[in-house]
């Protein structure tokens, strides 16, 4: 049997460290990954991706060299593109402090290893994107564009496992722990199957978006209309999700207050997505038209278009990222409500 020294030991070396460093690390990288993430959109809205045709170099020159006035004076779509290259240079380069301040303050092995994952991924991610350049292949965009989201989730799990939430989960829940294991798996249930529809949908998504020019008329609409389908299936488990949270009384506020912005976010999301289609497509079967829209011109590419169509998939980043943190909380919450009253956690 472990003696109490032993066992104090082991919580404090499988609980969240002491020291702020690796939540700070980890916050900067989750807030630098959605500007990386709706830059990048940005630059498959404008159609820049090969605006730069050379890689790791940008026209010859290193790509941390590139003259900075020929970069922020020159046309917009290498503007765009190289922009794109720097942040996501700088996001790995935070990710490799991540893997160091984890490794000194941080004695959990399990989250030891997560970091090695973050790192691999954003460096597979980086030459994903390298090799879309050199090849000039839109599949290996669609790829870059669906592993990015996955790279955005895993910065969220990460910085979920420094909270205080972590170390406290039933700190401000009002029942008992044996009650809250035994009610959350319906709400569990629906968040996992939930942030797997969303991924689901932001991978139909990406198949719009990078629908190859010899892809047939039916091709493109079987895929806008699979799109169009699964957004309504993810809008009623996310009505369903928020329901469920607002009838477990007993969890904490932060938890229940998931539901609330998963609805404002999709609610923006769908209107997002009316204009992304009326600016990129024009009013479906004339609906909406009157004297002053009817027959309206739809510029490709246009301002308008472009940071909708933008802010649409951003959006749909920002909704798997709140499922997979509203998940993880629960499945902290359950696991360590089926813990010994001992309290020691994992």
């Amino acid at each position: 049997m472990a003696t109490d020294i032993e066992l104090v030991d082991k919580r404090v070396r499988l609980q969240s460290p002491s020291s702020l460093w690796p939540m700070r690390v980890a916050k900067l990288i989750t807030f630098l990954t959605f500007p990386l993430i709706w830059v990048g959109g940005l630059v498959t809205s404008t159609d820049a991706g090969m605006a730069v045709p050379d890689w790791p170099t940008t026209y010859g020159y290193n790509m941390f060299l590139y003259p900075w006035e020929t970069w922020l004076l020159g046309p917009w779509d290498v503007f765009i593109e190289h922009g794109h290259r720097l942040l996501g240079s700088l996001v790995g380069m935070v990710t490799i402090v991540q893997l160091v301040v984890v490794r000194k303050f941080d004695e959990r092995p399990w989250m030891r290893k997560l970091v090695v994952y973050a790192l691999l991924a954003v460096i597979s991610q980086g030459i994903l994107g390298g090799v879309r350049v050199i090849e000039n292949e839109k599949l290996l965009a669609m790829l870059h564009g669906c592993t990015g989201p996955l790279f955005f989730a895993l910065t969220v799990v990460v910085l979920t496992a420094f909270t205080k939430f972590w170390d406290d989960p039933l700190g401000n829940c009002e029942a008992l722990a044996g009650e809250i294991h035994t009610r959350l798996a319906k709400p569990l249930r629906l968040a996992t199957v939930t942030t797997v529809l969303v991924y689901l949908q932001l991978v139909l998504g990406a198949s719009v978006r990078h629908t190859p020019v010899t892809a047939s008329t039916q091709t493109f609409s079987m895929l806008v209309v699979f799109h169009v389908i699964m957004g309504l299936v993810v809008t009623g488990h996310i009505v369903a999700v928020a329901l469920s949270l607002r009838q477990s009384k007993q969890l904490a506020p932060k938890i229940r207050q998931s539901g609330k912005w998963l609805l404002g976010l999709v609610l923006l999301q769908v209107g997002l997505g009316v204009g992304t289609w009326v600016l990129k497509y024009g009013y479906p079967l004339g609906f909406g038209e009157t004297k002053l829209t009817a027959n309206h011109l739809v510029v490709t590419y246009g301002w308008w278009q472009s940071h909708i169509t933008t802010a649409h998939m951003a959006t749909g980043s920002l909704i798997l990222i709140n499922c997979v943190l509203l998940t993880t909380r629960l499945q902290r919450l359950r696991f360590v409500a089926s813990l010994p009253n001992d309290g020691e956690t994992k």
